[in-house]
């Protein structure tokens, strides 16, 4: 599942999982114990494919970050997101060095830490790295019967 069905909802822990949509908001399910729950217009979601986090040259989408996290901690969960706010930010350091200090705060780092790690225990990040080298491949050799 691609993060553009997994939401974050104000207020509300955890991660959430689109489920359907009604006539006043959508009913999303909590990743976290599975129930189910409507929201509407009210509630401030923000949707993890949207979310990037501030550099200081640019915005790196969540899911970029999520990679280099993956890549880290070999697949599995990493550093717990209850962690002293030194070593989150050490932490976060490791990973994308040059993100921005002054706008990433602590608090941003533990919710992408928590998350990373709800979709790693839910099995739930898919890289499709393959698949892009296998669309390139592709490309190239169409590229080249159009040439003969």
């Amino acid at each position: 599942m691609g993060l553009d069905k997994i939401l974050s909802i104000s207020g509300k822990p955890g991660l959430f999982e689109l489920v359907a949509k009604t006539r006043s908001g959508f009913i999303a399910k909590s990743l976290l114990d599975g129930k189910k729950i409507p929201v509407n217009i009210q509630n401030n979601v923000s949707m993890l494919s949207e979310i990037a986090i501030y550099t200081y040259t640019e915005e790196v989408p969540l899911k970029d970050v999520f990679k280099l996290m993956h890549s880290q901690a070999e697949g599995q969960p990493t550093i717990d997101h209850k962690s002293s706010k030194k070593e989150l930010e050490n932490y976060f350091n490791d990973i994308l060095p040059e993100y921005d200090e002054d706008r990433v705060y602590a608090s941003d780092i533990k919710k992408v830490v928590q998350w990373y790690n709800i979709l790693v225990t839910q099995d739930l990040l898919e890289f499709t790295e393959e698949t892009d080298e296998a669309h390139s491949e592709a490309t190239d050799t169409e590229a080249d019967k159009t040439e003969d």
